[in-house]
């Protein structure tokens, strides 16, 4: 490696070929964040304060809207900073440190939407004991489990980026500092790295998707035994806004991670991943406030206080 001179500043092309939009671009994803902040956060702060929403399944959404929030703060700020400026640099220590947090919690949120596939599982379809099971005490393990496995599982293929020699050019086709483009620009052998990125993907994204599935079949087999039509109604709607996450969120990742996709253009993966890193986390606390009846009625009892000045609101 003598020869060549290491590169140790990258630069992200972002949406540099929007650049007639990009002041518009700009306001549009700053709008989306910080309504995505606002969102979550308000999701979190309601489950937090009010007991009526201490809920297993409370508990997992919770800590799914902090997950989305850390996801779109590891990103956007960052690409809101290059969408105003021409100087789109990173180190490589910068840019090892966003793919770590960014897969990190990426990693962990599908573990998360795993666990709460169980959780309702275990609500529909083993009712009596469900109380028992998910508990307190169970629920707060399992929450910390997919936080370590999350970020452990990305350690090593971190550490091991750090050992690449790159040599030119040094341009990132993306808006952050995604594996694979990364990868390519490097000058040392990356198969290794890139078989540890595509079996993790594998675990993530199919093996939970997987388990996903089967929940839910044996929850469909479970509420079809149901006898009348409200009941199904009602064991079906708790499962609507999860269902609905779970295909917005696979889907993308499938797309860019499991199926890399050669044939499709780098613009439109970096939609995608758009899709994945912003639209996605401002969707979720509408879905899940949409569908889910408790959140609703914690939401409409609060603005009936506040509109009504009700004194009971201050207590």
């Amino acid at each position: 490696m003598g020869n060549f001179s290491v590169i140790r500043e990258f630069v992200l092309l972002g949406f540099s070929h929007l650049h007639e939009f990009q002041i518009l671009l700009f306001a549009l994803i700053l709008l989306i964040y910080v309504l995505t902040v606002l969102g979550n956060l308000a999701i979190i702060t309601l489950t937090c304060l009010n007991s009526r929403l201490h809920s297993p399944m409370c508990f997992f959404l919770c800590n799914f809207s902090l997950m989305e929030m850390l996801v779109t703060c590891t990103v956007v700020p960052r690409m809101l900073a290059d969408l105003l400026t021409t100087h789109k640099t990173m180190s490589l220590a910068e840019c090892l440190t966003q793919s770590f947090f960014y897969f990190s919690l990426g990693s962990t949120n599908f573990l998360i939407l795993t666990v709460m596939a169980f959780d309702r599982y275990m609500a529909i379809c083993h009712p009596l004991h469900y109380p028992t099971i998910m508990n307190g005490p169970v629920c707060m393990k399992l929450v910390v489990v997919c936080w370590v496995v999350g970020f452990l599982s990305i350690i090593s293929p971190t550490l091991q980026k750090t050992q690449l020699w790159f040599c030119g050019p040094n341009v990132i086709d993306h808006y952050f500092c995604d594996s694979a483009p990364l990868l390519k620009l490097s000058c040392s052998d990356t198969r290794h790295i890139e078989h540890m990125d595509f079996f993790l993907s594998l675990v993530f994204v199919l093996a939970t998707m997987l388990l996903i599935v089967v929940s839910y079949i044996l929850i469909v087999a479970a509420v079809l035994h149901i006898p009348s039509s409200s009941g199904h109604q009602k064991a079906f709607s708790t499962c609507a806004s999860h269902l609905t996450v779970v295909v917005l969120g696979y889907g993308s990742a499938i797309f860019i991670y499991v199926r890399p996709g050669k044939g499709h253009s780098t613009h439109l993966k970096k939609s995608v991943a758009l899709l994945t890193a912003v639209v996605t986390p401002f969707l979720n606390p509408f879905i899940f406030t949409f569908w889910n009846e408790k959140v609703k009625e914690v939401i409409e009892d609060m603005t009936e206080r506040i509109l009504l000045r009700d004194p009971a609101a201050h207590r």
